[in-house]
């Protein structure tokens, strides 16, 4: 039967342990979760989630997507391109491009389609793009999808990307890179590939789906972390449905550049709108973030604790912290086994940090990854470090 050899390599996951499980939440997203309800729900301290600065559940956030659903209805019916365009997508796309500081914006349904869109409208065949080995699923399917060369360069080798951008002769060439890392959450270095960018006459696409709303001035993203101006060579790809704690992404540059993804990006063109209400949320969010100074340095103060309590232990077991100053803190344990048994004796103890494994992390390189949120407070971190010790 055709099925049957799915049948074998779904026995072969399980067997490797790299078989995902997903948990059914009956609560709203927060730091404390009812997990795998009705009949056997059980409240979990959770450090799961992207919500950043705790905006998911914002009381003022919720109020504005209610007030835009009564305002505006469910749907948009349409695509951007069609009648799907509703005011509050202007509205978003404009706030968007001021807050991040580049001339203008546009709106995709989710990040990994905001990349999907975004490689392919640059670059094609007898192109050539250059991409961090540890990007993100998105950028890789991106870059493949485009039909350029693609080159992967070591994670964060600046020398050995200048070599490859040096010796290629492709007609156009795109750098591509996340800002912050989502399995080691440590940040590129945006101001070095911007000067190798301007030398070799490339784009420079960014996918800050992990610094937006935590990095730079007032959150405004890894540009601003990094002191980059505007310039038509970067493409900004940010989320909002980590910090902005809502759902969607954008895409913003310079003005000709966007235009032309408005008009060629295949992700834009062929996918209905998402809800209007969603931009009156993103549009309080946007709010929220900009004022958000005293979350974000709650925030840092978190990852501080918890970097500082939880090195002694890691040195003293054999565990790897990654270099990361950002909410993204993974607990590098080695084999899928250990990864999934830490995970699950955490959870014993009323804390849920999942396990994440190969193919997801290289393998051997099994992690707990843990997240943290402006939500979470002090005693949440200490509760945290008493249950690994527990573990350990």
């Amino acid at each position: 039967m055709i099925w049957g050899e799915l049948e074998d390599k779904l026995a072969a996951l399980d067997q490797e342990q790299q078989l995902r499980r997903r948990r059914i939440v009956d609560s709203p997203c927060g730091t404390r979760l009812t997990v795998d309800g009705p009949s056997d729900t059980h409240e979990l301290l959770a450090f799961c989630s992207n919500d950043y600065l705790g905006l998911a559940n914002d009381p003022q956030i919720v109020a504005a997507l209610c007030a835009g659903a009564q305002r505006w209805g469910a749907g948009s019916g349409a695509a951007h391109a069609v009648s799907g365009h509703l005011r509050p997508h202007q509205q978003l796309e404009e706030a968007l491009a001021q807050f991040v500081g580049l001339p203008r914006a546009l709106l995709f349904s989710t990040g990994f389609m905001a990349n999907l869109g975004i490689v392919p409208a640059l670059v094609g065949r007898g192109d050539a793009v250059f991409a961090d080995r540890l990007n993100h699923a998105s950028l890789i399917d991106a870059a493949l999808a485009s039909g350029a060369e693609h080159k992967r360069y070591a994670h964060k080798d600046i020398e050995a990307l200048d070599k490859l951008l040096k010796l290629s002769s492709a007609k156009r060439k795109l750098i591509l890179t996340d800002s912050v890392f989502s399995m080691d959450g440590d940040i590129a270095p945006l101001d070095k590939l911007y000067a190798l960018a301007e030398t070799h006459d490339a784009w420079l696409v960014i996918d800050d789906a992990h610094g937006f709303g935590v990095l730079g001035t007032h959150g405004c993203g890894s540009l601003s972390h990094f002191n980059l101006l505007a310039s038509p060579r970067i493409i900004y790809m940010g989320t909002l449905g980590k910090a902005a704690g809502v759902a969607g992404a954008f895409v913003a540059g310079d003005a000709t550049v966007i235009e032309w993804l408005q008009q060629r990006s295949r992700t834009a063109i062929f996918t209905t709108a998402h809800p209007p209400a969603v931009s009156c949320a993103l549009l309080k969010s946007l709010e929220l973030i900009a004022a958000g100074a005293a979350r974000r340095k709650h925030l840092h103060a978190l990852i501080a604790q918890l970097r500082q309590e939880l090195a002694p232990l890691a040195l003293q077991h054999g565990w790897q912290l990654t270099d990361s100053q950002m909410p993204i803190q993974p607990l590098i344990v080695g084999s899928n086994r250990n990864a999934l048994e830490l995970s699950a004796v955490l959870e014993a103890q009323g804390i849920w940090v999942p396990a994440i494994r190969p193919p997801t992390v290289p393998q051997g390189s099994a992690r707990l990854r843990i997240c943290l949120s402006a939500a979470h407070s002090e005693a949440d971190v200490a509760a945290l470090i008493t249950a690994l010790e527990k573990c350990a």
